[in-house]
Order: structure tokens, then C-alpha cells, then sequence
């Protein structure tokens, strides 16, 4: 799978504009939303591709959690810039914090519940804004999850091939994913709630909580790349959660 993920990207853009955009009635950016978003959007893709909910919920949490009252919750508005994560207060804070660091030439970040690069996969969304949108994060994570899983028949493996592909990278990030699905509530007990239609974004920005908890440091090299970042970038993906 040498060029599996630049084929992915490339490729897999038609595919992923019907993954990611939906029909009209779920396409959703829940905007307003806090640490429900994610989950939300979780189950409503786990229902819509068959990928797991409480494999999606764990992703997520693993992707962008931290702790609030001893509960380790997903942050949608989260960043990933170049190494360095920030937790956000809304949706308009994060996007103009991207797009700030975009002007300035930044390509390489993560972005949203389950931290989307954008220098490989940003092609299959019409701006960064779009990437932000939490249903259509969830879609794509969701779709190249299924492929993941297709090829090592294993959720776990899947989870880990999500992150990196060099070993000693995916196990620590698979360690970490697996102490936080044994741990996630019943995904059954949560409800469902209609994602919102998407509306116009307000551009403000104030940046807040910084994530601490790099998984990888920048500068460490990875002989294999990471699932959402293609073999010949040399950079391995981010961080884990705060706490848990």
C-alpha cells in the first residue's frame, strides 16, 4: 500500500463527494454545537456506512478528547497545526484560526472530530470551512475507515492503520483507542439527534486551550506513514487525549 493513501486522495474524490455531502436531510454542520457534535455525528454515520459507533466515538475521542468533570469528551472545534493542538470555544474561532495560518502558507494540519489533513485530503472538500463541518468530517473519516477495516479485517487495526502505519507509532495510538472504547459508555444509550442543516459561518477567532499531549513530537521520523497522511510526507499525525 505503498501509494494507497495518495490513491485515496486522488481517486477516491468522486466516491467521497456522494460520502461526504449526503442527502440533503443529514447533511449537517451542527455549528453551535460542544462535545455532543461528534458523538452525534458518530452515530449518524455508524447508521449510514455500518462502521461501528463505538468505534467512531472512540476515534474521536482519541483524536481530540479531553477531560471535563473526569469525562474525557471529543472537541470538534480542534486543530491540529503543524504539531501543535488547540482546543477552540466555537467553530468560527477554529476555522479562522486555520485560515489565518493557511494565508500565512501552513498546508500540513488536522482539523475537526477526527482531524482531517489538510494538505492530503483538503482536495475532496470545496474550502477548509467544509472540512470543519462535523457530518462531513465524520463521512470521510468513516469512508476510509471501512477501507482500513477491508484490508486488516480487524477494528483495532483498522483504528491503528487510522493514525500511522509505522508500528511503533499505530500500537501506542492502538493501545490508546482500545483503553478508550472499553471505556466508552453504552453507544446505544445515546441518543440520536438530528444533525442541522448547514448554515453561513461567521469568521471570529480567539484562541484558546492548548493540547500538550502530542503523540508524536515534530521532528521524529516515520519510516511508514500514517493513514491519513501519505508515505512520502516524512510527518506522522498527531496527538493523543488529554487525560484518561
Amino acid at each position: 500500500m505503498r501509494d494507497s493513501l495518495k490513491s485515496f486522495s486522488r481517486l477516491g474524490s468522486l466516491t467521497l463527494a456522494c460520502v461526504i455531502l449526503g442527502d440533503g436531510s443529514q447533511a449537517a454542520s451542527a455549528s453551535g454545537g460542544g462535545p455532543e457534535t461528534c458523538d452525534r455525528v458518530a452515530r449518524i454515520v455508524a447508521n449510514e456506512t455500518g462502521v461501528p459507533a463505538n468505534v467512531l466515538l472512540a476515534i474521536t475521542r482519541t483524536e481530540t478528547g479531553r477531560r471535563s468533570n473526569g469525562v474525557l469528551a471529543p472537541w470538534p472545534w480542534t486543530v491540529n497545526m503543524e504539531g501543535k493542538g488547540v482546543w477552540f470555544n466555537s467553530r468560527q474561532e477554529a476555522l479562522n484560526y486555520a485560515k489565518s495560518h493557511f494565508k500565512a502558507g501552513a498546508r500540513s494540519f488536522d482539523v475537526g472530530c477526527f482531524q482531517l489533513n489538510y494538505r492530503w485530503h483538503g482536495q475532496n472538500f470545496t474550502d477548509i470551512e467544509h472540512m470543519f463541518e462535523p457530518i462531513a468530517n465524520a463521512r470521510y473519516a468513516a469512508d476510509f475507515l471501512s477501507r482500513l477495516y477491508a484490508e486488516t479485517n480487524n477494528w483495532h487495526d483498522a483504528a491503528a492503520a487510522y493514525h500511522s502505519r509505522t508500528p511503533k507509532y499505530a500500537e501506542k495510538y492502538k493501545a490508546r483507542f482500545k483503553k478508550i472504547i472499553a471505556n466508552l459508555p453504552d453507544p446505544g444509550a445515546m441518543p440520536v439527534t438530528p444533525a442541522r442543516k448547514t448554515k453561513p459561518l461567521v469568521r471570529t477567532a480567539t484562541v484558546v486551550h492548548e493540547n500538550n499531549f502530542p503523540l508524536l513530537q515534530r521532528g521524529q521520523s516515520a519510516g511508514v506513514m500514517g493513514s491519513l497522511v501519505p508515505r512520502s510526507s516524512g510527518s506522522a499525525r498527531p496527538f493523543l487525549a488529554n487525560g484518561g
